[in-house]
């Protein structure tokens, strides 16, 4: 037998507050993993500050993919994902709603789905990061952005996926 390959992380909110905790963290991180912190997450991990982060999101975003070697989606307003190999995303919604707490454990959720049925860390990624801006914008259209909720937003996936799949290429 060879060495153990582990399956891909999805690494987001205390367990990013734990990485932050250790030196040279994605060193010790094994594998290929998926972070997705908001600007304060990011601001511990990196020990850069959340104003210097918001002010170059998307080449904070990139350098770091490339540096640490991990997918990394900076959450936010028009949300950045970053690749290990330089390539970097925006997702051009903006959704106040999205920001409520347990609105990233969804995130997380979709991505991880998206990677156990075999896309790659950065589709997955890139994908999730829509899907998951697709039902923040249904729940807004039903209930407006204030009070929406996380639990809003899970039934409302398999609609964006359905809604996406029906769009075509």
């Amino acid at each position: 037998l060879g060495p153990l390959k582990l399956p891909p992380l999805v690494l987001d909110a205390d367990a990013l507050n734990l990485l932050a905790q250790i030196p040279h963290w994605w060193q010790k991180l094994p594998g290929d993993a998926i972070l997705t912190p908001h600007p304060g997450e990011m601001s511990r991990l990196t020990g850069l500050s959340v104003a210097e982060i918001q002010s170059k999101r998307l080449s904070v975003a990139r350098d770091l993919a490339v540096s640490w070697q991990k997918t990394i989606v900076l959450k936010g307003a028009c949300t950045v994902v970053a690749s290990p190999d330089g390539e970097a995303s925006l997702n051009p919604t903006i959704n106040p709603g999205l920001a409520s707490g347990g609105t990233g454990d969804v995130l997380a959720g979709a991505i991880a789905g998206l990677v156990a049925q075999g896309l790659s860390l950065r589709d997955a990624a890139v994908a999730g990061v829509f899907l998951h801006s697709q039902a923040g914008e249904m729940a807004r259209q039903e209930m407006g952005h204030a009070g929406m909720l996380a639990s809003d937003l899970l039934p409302l996936l398999p609609i964006a996926i359905r809604n996406t799949r029906e769009a075509g290429p």
